[in-house]
């Protein structure tokens, strides 16, 4: 339901999240023994729109338990920095580095907001600022992270975004062809659903969120606002999880719909530069 911004949101969603750490860590969905083993956590599209990473240095915000920015740590980057605010994530995160027997100097993880990443991180700026899909929704300032995250763009980096498409939360959860929801939608969004993405079924408290929907055009003028150059903006027809009962999964592990049906952008990506 949509309703007004409660005092306790962010305490009400580090809580939700803090008690989804352990059962993510357990889970089929993260999979941590595979990981351990050199499975890649990132996706090809990501790999490909970002690019080499040999030699950069890269930050993470908002980075759960740190899988994909230790995956681009394995790619090369010569520092990855993860931060998030929940401990228990970034204390798994931690973890994990040192099971890969990366350092501290090397993969680094700092529990903090992300709209205090600026005065939390230990460098004052990286090659490559990124943020993985799921991320947005959970901040309702967007202009107020653009810039934080700008100001952490090194002369001559970009930020890069993968996202959920917010279009994707207009239409039913079963068929996806009726809009049931405002796209322009400026009220949070509070879900009491129990469980996880990673574990359906699993047994949960701590089940309030407190959630935003940000349109793609406040995204790209957020950026625009903070002094980046957007170089591209891509929307793609597949997403990482069955968003929609009508999804099916291909064999490339994306979920997507049937050929008998139009279709909806689901994820986007952005590259957004600073000047040298």
């Amino acid at each position: 339901m949509y309703a007004p911004t409660p005092d306790d949101w962010h305490a009400a969603n580090r809580a939700r999240w803090d008690e989804r750490v352990p059962i993510h860590v357990a889970s089929d969905f993260y999979d941590l023994d595979a990981f351990r083993a050199g499975k890649d956590a990132l996706r090809d599209f990501e790999l490909a729109e970002v690019g080499d990473v040999t030699g950069r240095s890269l930050l993470h915000l908002q980075c759960h338990i740190g899988l994909d920015t230790l995956s681009w740590a394995r790619h090369g980057a010569s520092r990855v920095v993860g931060l998030d605010f929940s401990e228990p994530a970034v204390e798994t995160a931690r973890s994990l580095a040192a099971d890969l027997g990366l350092t501290p100097e090397r993969a680094a993880f700092v529990a903090a907001d992300a709209y205090d990443a600026a005065e939390a991180v230990p460098d004052s700026s990286y090659d490559i600022v990124y943020t993985g899909g799921g991320a947005l929704c959970w901040l309702p300032d967007l202009d107020r992270w653009a810039e934080t995250a700008a100001s952490l763009v090194a002369p001559g980096g970009f930020l890069y975004v993968a996202e959920f498409h917010p279009m994707s939360d207009s239409f039913d959860d079963e068929t996806a062809t009726r809009l049931v929801n405002d796209y322009f939608v400026r009220e949070p969004w509070v879900d009491t659903s129990s469980g996880t993405y990673a574990d359906l079924d699993a047994a949960t408290t701590h089940n309030r969120s407190v959630e935003w929907v940000h349109p793609v055009g406040e995204v790209v003028t957020a950026l625009a606002k903070a002094g980046l150059r957007i170089e591209f903006l891509h929307e793609h027809d597949m997403t990482l999880f069955p968003r929609f009962e009508s999804l099916t999964r291909h064999e490339d592990g994306y979920y997507r719909f049937g050929t008998d049906r139009p279709r909806i952008p689901l994820m986007y990506s952005l590259k957004a530069s600073k000047a040298a």
